[in-house]
Formats: structure tokens, C-alpha cells, sequence
């Protein structure tokens, strides 16, 4: 088995559940008692956001990439980032060391095409919706057509993340803006939608949809167990 490396604390809540769905799968392909063989360095989200806010993604990014760094020195064999949003700086980690950074996008995409779909919603911050690096890595890799919610939508998505889903609250009603967020976008020709915040799996599971789901948090750490045990 190789060491995953997880740069996690984007937030801690997500973090989790990387760990366990990774240590989960691993018991499963492994039996016995197997788990996966990986290291987590967690950054304090409240610092990462404060850049966010400000828009210093070159401070995010020295962190991002000083992140990648230890882990490569303490031994992992690939680089996994437990966030979407901080995919904005993917390359940047990339080209920092020389592993395998699995992306998320990626990771994402390819059930999604194996299923046969080609127009998708995405949920997320805002600056997973509204910038391009991963709307444009979705369309240009893997030619998915991918549709946002309007500004409106846009706001209650990504205000419950930060206000609610970080903090490790999780409410009905809040559940229920994003079901309507969710409808309008199936109005709007999504087949399916993409949770492409890690914390939305939180709130929203399959059940809570008007459309087929696709958990980016979930396909990334699996993703990640695959080149473990590849």
C-alpha cells in the first residue's frame, strides 16, 4: 500500500470524513483489519479563510504549497487536497513537488461521464462556482457542460457553507434552500449535480435530491484509496 498524503483543516469537518471514507474502503478491499496507510497535515481554517475573504490566494497558495512540501518530506506518495476550493492552487502545489497531486475535478468528472451525462450543476463557494479553475477543468478535460445557480442561489449556497456546514451545523431548513436551489438548476437542463463543496455531503444526501448527486468529497477519497492500493 502507498502513503496518501492529505492536506486537510479546509475545514476539519470535511477533513473527517475524508479519513474515515478512506479507512472505510480500505477495511472493505482489505478485510481483516486493514486500514490505509496515510499522513494529514490540518491546517487552522480560520486562517485560510481570512485569505479567502481578502483575496491573498498567493498567501493561500505559499501555504498550500509549504503544506505539500512536509507532507512530501514525511513520506507520502501522492498529494490529495480536502477541499475543492483550494484546488484554485492545484498547479502551483503540483509543480512544488514531484508526487501525484489527485485532483478533485477529476476525480468528480469521471463517474459522471461514465454515466453518460453531459450537463451537470455544481454547487459550492463561490469561488468554486463563479472562477474558472474548476468549471474549466470540468469542461475542457472531461466536456461536461456545467451550470451555477443565479446570484441569489449562489449566496444562500455559499453563505450556508461558511455560516452552518464549517462550524458543524446542520439545519432543515437549510437543507431545504439548497433542494430548491437544486430544482432550479434541474429547470435549467442539469442531469445530475455535483456536491463540489467537501461539507455539502453533510447536509444534502442522495434521498434529499431532485437530481442524481455526485459527492465530490466521497469520489476524491476514494480516488485516493485507488492509487493506494493500485
Amino acid at each position: 500500500m502507498r502513503r496518501i498524503g492529505l492536506i486537510g483543516g479546509l475545514s476539519w469537518e470535511s477533513s473527517a470524513e475524508y479519513y474515515r471514507i478512506i479507512n472505510q474502503a480500505a477495511q472493505r478491499r482489505l478485510g481483516g483489519l486493514h486500514s490505509a496507510d496515510c499522513l494529514l497535515l490540518s491546517f487552522d481554517f480560520a486562517e485560510i479563510e481570512a485569505l479567502q475573504v481578502a483575496g491573498d490566494w498567493a498567501g493561500a497558495s505559499q501555504r498550500m504549497v509549504r503544506a505539500a512540501r512536509q507532507l512530501a518530506g514525511a513520506g507520502a506518495g501522492c498529494i490529495v487536497i480536502c477541499s475543492n476550493t483550494m484546488h484554485q492552487m492545484a498547479e502551483a502545489v503540483q509543480a512544488a513537488v514531484d508526487l501525484p497531486l489527485i485532483h478533485i475535478a477529476d476525480a468528480t468528472a469521471q463517474p459522471i461521464v461514465r454515466a453518460g451525462l453531459r450537463t451537470v450543476g455544481l454547487l459550492g463557494t463561490r469561488f468554486t462556482m463563479q472562477q474558472d479553475f474548476y468549471r474549466g477543468r470540468l469542461s475542457e478535460r472531461h466536456g461536461l457542460s456545467v451550470l451555477i445557480p443565479d446570484e441569489s442561489g449562489c449566496e444562500i449556497v455559499h453563505g450556508i457553507i461558511y455560516d452552518e456546514l464549517v462550524r458543524g451545523l446542520v439545519r432543515a431548513e437549510s437543507r431545504r434552500a439548497y433542494q430548491r436551489v437544486i430544482e432550479q438548476l434541474a429547470a435549467a437542463g442539469a442531469q445530475a449535480v455535483i456536491l463540489g463543496c467537501t461539507e455539502i455531503s453533510l447536509l444534502i444526501k442522495p434521498a434529499d435530491s431532485a437530481l442524481p448527486t455526485y459527492d465530490s468529497t466521497e469520489l476524491h477519497a476514494l480516488a485516493a484509496l485507488g492509487w493506494a492500493l493500485a
